[in-house]
């Protein structure tokens, strides 16, 4: 085979590669643009806000705000949830907090069992059926906000893979440009 012919097969294949990657890095930066966009959006429209910093001042055992919960909360004091990973903070470390000091620790199917085994009528059926209503919201807000840091964490994924998919085709570029000019100095006759 001619050394001019492999070279501009290798040109040709370089460029080809450049295009791919740009057009990956597009789509994956407007996968990113989207997915952070309308984590953003859908939880502003929840109008969620971390408890203030003077709610945190008082964070005592056995009251809204419980010391344990300073270290993930208290960075984020008095704002609105309004991305993945305040969502993950609040989900996890403010209302898991309070679902697990809840009767059967806020799980839903235990209270939900518990409610249905309980006299009709009673007191106990009463505070079941009340506290069955507040698991089923816990748990269901806790999942959605979760939902939402799952989606944020994609769209951050999805932007370095962007990212480097722009950083691996400027390398395609300059490469390809090396092999065209190599390609234009090399002699027909030279054989590999």
């Amino acid at each position: 085979m001619r050394r001019k012919t492999f070279d501009g097969i290798l040109t040709a294949g370089g460029g080809l590669l450049t295009v791919v990657l740009i057009m990956a890095g597009a789509l994956l930066m407007w996968g990113a643009v989207f997915t952070q966009s309308q984590v953003h959006s859908q939880l502003a429209a929840q109008k969620i806000y971390f408890p203030t910093a003077a709610a945190f001042a008082h964070a005592a055992p056995g009251t809204e705000i419980t010391p344990g919960m300073k270290p993930y909360l208290l960075k984020y004091a008095g704002q609105q949830v309004l991305t993945g990973a305040q969502a993950e903070a609040y989900a996890d470390h403010f209302i898991a907090v309070h679902l697990s000091e809840m009767p059967y620790h806020g799980v839903y199917s235990l209270i939900s069992t518990a409610a249905r085994s309980a006299t009709p009528g009673t007191t106990q059926a009463a505070q079941l059926s009340a506290l069955k209503t507040t698991a089923f919201q816990g748990t269901t807000l806790r999942g959605l906000l979760l939902e939402a840091y799952a989606y944020g964490t994609i769209g951050s994924i999805a932007l370095v893979a962007a990212i480097v998919s722009f950083v691996l085709a400027a390398v395609s570029i300059l490469l390809t440009l090396a092999g065209y000019m190599h390609w234009r100095r090399t002699s027909p006759a030279v054989q590999i």
